[in-house]
């Protein structure tokens, strides 16, 4: 909705469809319940947020030009027609305009297409709220500076404006993969939007690239083991724990599909190599089968590319599985002086798990204790306790 009034008011008036729209959904949360739910819900929210921006330009000069635009594309049957398909797409290409910086580009990506919350953002990119809400208003003030566009960029731009734009749909994909806040640790929807931008990004002849099909194909892979990340009763199950055959086959295959097409040419990205290490993954039938040398050397090339905290830290897992716990607790002890890192419960998770793979008890409890002041969702927290308890009555880990 957001990014269909855009394209419509333009991207000066960006904060116009985010409020109409936020308004549109509000009165749906203070009608439906007494008046039910429509035959059309979505036909609903978009007419009423178009009649909004109607009356908002009415009220407002600057707006005044978009009055007839918005009155002819009002049905007269009053329902609104389903937006472009690349409508988001375009939203998201406005939001790494060139003129913004990396960061500000992805915090705009997650706020708008993604309906993030500041906070969500800020866990996300392992930022303070403040300081994500300041990038956000000064971004806005630099599309509105710019004079940009709602609308895809010549073919001839779009490469260089890729690389943010892919960025922004692995990030969307990850909250919804490994949610920061909430009370789940899924949110299967954000995985699925991920998915049909990356896919819908490789349909343009423009940006039918092998980095972009190395992204499809990542995402397909992990989104695959979604149904079996929980139990029944919505608590966190690690990739040992899980029942394969619960991993959705239909995506793994899409997903190899997709990697065959990123090998085209010489590109080598960070894409692919995580792509490859989800594909040694997916094809393992048990957990024990896993080719972990295999991954390792991945992960080597991995972090010799782009190197990164967090790919030093899942780095760490792989080499847990070839040279043992006490060998990954050296590839960790650095890590604890990443600011990256600085209040991310996997790091102390993981110390936690190899300290207790080596019999450790009380510093993996001490470690976990640490991990659960700052988990983010309900799950996490839930999962982090299982294991304290579990430490306290001799229970074998997972």
């Amino acid at each position: 909705m957001v990014a269909t009034l855009t394209r419509t008011l333009g991207a000066a008036h960006l904060e116009v469809a985010e409020e109409v729209v936020q308004d549109a959904l509000l009165r749906a949360l203070q009608l439906w319940p007494h008046e039910g739910v429509p035959a059309n819900p979505e036909g609903w929210l978009y007419r009423v947020a178009r009649n909004l921006a109607l009356d908002r330009a009415r009220r407002t000069a600057t707006l005044a030009g978009k009055l007839d635009l918005l009155a002819t594309e009002i049905p007269g049957v009053g329902m609104l027609a389903e937006p472009a398909l690349d409508d988001e797409l375009v939203l998201i290409f406005l939001c790494c305009h060139p003129e913004l910086t990396p960061d500000s580009q992805i915090a705009l990506v997650l706020k708008t297409a993604g309906g993030f919350s500041v906070d969500e953002i800020a866990a996300a990119l392992l930022a303070r709220p403040s300081a994500i809400a300041q990038r956000l208003v000064r971004a806005k003030e630099t599309l509105r500076a710019a004079s940009a566009e709602a609308e895809l960029p010549p073919d001839h731009e779009l490469p260089a404006r890729l690389d943010a734009v892919l960025r922004a749909i692995y990030l969307l994909f990850n909250e919804g993969y490994s949610a920061h806040v909430g009370e789940t640790v899924v949110r299967a929807e954000l995985c699925r939007e991920a998915i049909r931008l990356a896919e819908l990004l490789a349909t343009y002849q423009a940006t039918d690239r092998p980095d972009v099909h190395a992204l499809a194909s990542l995402l397909c892979f992990q989104a695959s083991r979604l149904p079996a990340r929980a139990d029944d009763a919505g608590a966190l199950l690690l990739l040992p724990a899980q029942d394969r055959t619960k991993w959705d086959r239909a995506l793994i295959a899409r997903g190899f599909r997709a990697l065959e097409r990123a090998s085209a040419g010489e590109t080598l990205t960070t894409y692919h190599l995580e792509a490859g290490i989800a594909a040694a993954h997916a094809a393992a039938v048990t957990f024990a089968a896993t080719d972990w040398r295999g991954i390792l050397d991945l992960y080597d090339r991995l972090v010799a590319l782009h190197p990164s905290p967090v790919a030093a830290l899942n780095r760490a897992v792989a080499v847990a599985e070839v040279h043992g716990p006490a060998a990954a607790l050296e590839v960790l002890a650095p890590l604890a002086d990443a600011p990256q890192l600085m209040n991310y419960y996997l790091l102390p998770a993981t110390r936690a798990a190899m300290l207790e793979r080596l019999g450790r008890r009380a510093a993996a409890a001490g470690e976990y204790a640490r991990a659960l002041d700052q988990a983010g969702t309900a799950q996490e927290r839930r999962w982090i306790e299982q294991r304290i308890e579990q430490l306290r009555s001799g229970v074998p880990r997972i």
